[in-house]
């Protein structure tokens, strides 16, 4: 038996995919919106971008360990800056550490939905009042300019538009002046984005559904209705909620399904898809 199925290894050479959109997107959650150069960021940070990204993309699975050693081999660094970059990714919650095991991918879990999604509608809500009222013109701006990358995104794929719909948030959150609110943000807008991207992904059916509450928005504020521009905001942050749940639901339930007519699971579309845009 091969020292990966013993040990529950991932294989890792999906690390040295070539950076695409998704991965651009992960940096930026790492890296907390950082203003340096992604290529000088510390190679700590790069590594932890990296790992982020396979792991959003399920092609390192829940459960799986991550071992310090295979990481530094494939990508030829030393062992130090691949611990530092397993503990940022043990602050964004995508892996833990057990005892005699070491760090191991984090599997999607309901609560943490609920409760992500619980603080982030706080925060998100919070901050979006501040910045209708404040830079009503840039909003509007920020839209015109999204949109169409989101419309674009919308018909190529579930991982496309996960990606569109990241990077307009965003860059909604980069016109508040609050910063502490936008660091709250920020940390958890890695957890939020693989949940988001789960929920699509099983169910791509939901992404036209979004996408309409993205253009009932964007009217909202060309029209300057503070209240509806909040309504459709908790309407679209509850629904992606919901979509993330349902997904994660379907994979239970797929799990305590019998071997002989077991069906594919959502996480299993998921790693498809996530192959397929690596390889994009």
């Amino acid at each position: 038996m091969s020292r990966n199925k013993t040990q529950n290894l991932p294989d890792l050479s999906a690390l040295l995919t070539p950076k695409n959109h998704l991965m651009v997107a992960v940096e930026q959650a790492v890296l907390r919106g950082q203003d340096w150069e992604r290529a000088s960021a510390p190679i700590a940070d790069q590594i932890a971008a990296r790992l982020a990204g396979v792991i959003t993309l399920d092609l390192v699975q829940s459960g799986q360990r991550l071992l310090e050693k295979d990481i530094s081999e494939v990508l030829h660094v030393s062992r130090a800056p691949v611990r530092e970059a397993m503990r940022i990714l043990e602050r964004d919650r995508l892996v833990e550490f057990q005892a005699r095991r070491g760090a191991i991918v984090t599997a999607p879990d309901e609560a943490e939905i609920h409760d992500i999604f619980k603080v982030r509608n706080v925060l998100y809500i919070t901050l979006l009042e501040q910045v209708v009222r404040e830079v009503p013109d840039e909003l509007e701006q920020v839209l015109n300019e999204h949109m169409p990358k989101l419309v674009k995104a919308a018909g190529e794929s579930p991982d496309a538009y996960a990606v569109e719909n990241f990077l307009l948030n965003f860059a909604l959150v980069d016109l508040c002046g609050n910063k502490l609110l936008v660091d709250m943000l920020q940390s958890i807008s890695l957890r939020t984005l693989r949940y988001v991207r789960l929920g699509r992904v099983a169910a791509p059916e939901t992404i036209a559904g979004s996408l309409k509450t993205w253009w009932g928005l964007h009217a909202a504020i060309v029209k300057r209705d503070d209240d509806l521009i909040l309504s459709i905001a908790r309407m679209r942050m509850d629904e992606a909620r919901d979509a993330a749940i349902r997904a994660v639901a379907m994979e239970s339930r797929a799990k305590s399904t019998p071997r002989a007519t077991k069906v594919p699971t959502s996480r299993e579309d998921a790693r498809k898809s996530g192959k397929q845009l690596m390889s994009a």
